[in-house]
């Protein structure tokens, strides 16, 4: 499986957010998951790769080249892969990804998590999203996700999209236990 990754650049976060990434990256990479992610080497997103490598580990970045050039890769993937932009970036990291999974993280992390999640609405991204809720960061988003639905700016349908699981060995069985989504999502991406 190719499992795209999002996660936070930011290397000033709690040690448990590092932690979590860290093992995120060996369980993928023990089960034998190809890893694509931001190609950062700072915070979650250094934490995740690390983790993977060191478990000998495939793991492919996708970086913007005016990151490249302020040296902020990761110098030991496997695979890093230079784009000329963030929305090149992005649309890249969902290309051929089996299920994406979403580790805590800033408006970038979020940006891109909300992107795949809309994707999937329009019938563009049929498959897992999946939030690691350390220490509860994404309860507040669950919540808000449900007053959307409760006050009709989404169908009730559309929670299904997406699943939050709190601890790391949980994510890989709810990928394999999310099955694709529905062809026909574009009939009810719309609120009638």
């Amino acid at each position: 499986m190719r499992i795209c990754v999002y996660a936070a650049s930011s290397a000033r976060v709690a040690p448990e957010f590092h932690q979590a990434a860290r093992e995120l990256g060996e369980a993928l990479a023990l089960a034998h998951c190809s890893v694509v992610y931001g190609g950062g080497s700072q915070g979650l997103m250094g934490s995740l790769a690390d983790g993977a490598l060191a478990a000998g580990g495939e793991v492919i970045g996708i970086l913007p080249r005016f990151m490249a050039d302020l040296e902020w890769g990761h110098p030991g993937l496997t695979h890093l892969e230079l784009v000329e932009d963030m929305r090149e970036r992005k649309h890249r990291l969902l290309t051929d990804s089996d299920a994406v999974i979403a580790l805590p993280g800033g408006c970038g992390t979020l940006e891109e998590l909300f992107e795949a999640i809309t994707l999937k609405r329009l019938g563009i991204y049929f498959n897992p999203i999946v939030l690691l809720n350390v220490r509860g960061f994404y309860a507040p988003l669950q919540g808000f996700m449900e007053q959307v639905i409760a006050e009709r700016f989404m169908n009730p349908e559309h929670a299904a999209m997406w699943a939050l699981v709190d601890r790391v060995e949980d994510v890989l069985p709810t990928i394999r236990a999310t099955p694709k989504w529905r062809e026909d999502a574009r009939n009810y991406a719309v609120v009638r």
